[in-house]
């Protein structure tokens, strides 16, 4: 009877053990999770850079002139802004400053587009 119960204590604690020795297998370190942080505050801040850089733009303030928008409320709403949406119009914002870089001259619609799209953020920020 001894060891029947020795037997089953031994199977149990390596049934409960198992888990929690795999488990350890998968957990991150504190390096590599901060690391992880530091890239997406990294990639985040870059796109915010982005999207400020082309409302600072001369020719972008002034097509919003031209449509009565204010791109100081959108500027301040870029901060709001995170995940797939700071994304998406970053690389718009991206694609904008560089086609308006290279001098191109049907960049006008794009940037209407980007000023609606952030005024539209902009609502749904003040909204929430």
């Amino acid at each position: 009877m001894k060891l029947v119960r020795r037997s089953l204590v031994v199977c149990l604690a390596v049934l409960f053990m198992a888990p929690a020795a795999y488990a350890q297998n998968n957990v991150i370190g504190k390096s590599a999770l901060d690391k992880a942080v530091q890239g997406r505050v990294a990639t985040d801040q870059a796109d915010r850079d982005a999207i400020q850089s082309l409302l600072r733009r001369a020719d972008v303030r002034e097509v919003a002139g031209k449509a009565g928008l204010s791109l100081d409320k959108a500027s301040v709403a870029v901060a709001t802004l995170e995940g797939t949406m700071l994304a998406q119009l970053a690389a718009q914002a991206r694609q904008v400053n560089n086609d308006l870089a290279g001098g191109a001259s049907t960049v006008v619609i794009s940037t209407t587009t980007i000023i609606i799209v952030l005024l539209i953020v902009l609502l749904l920020v003040a909204i929430n």
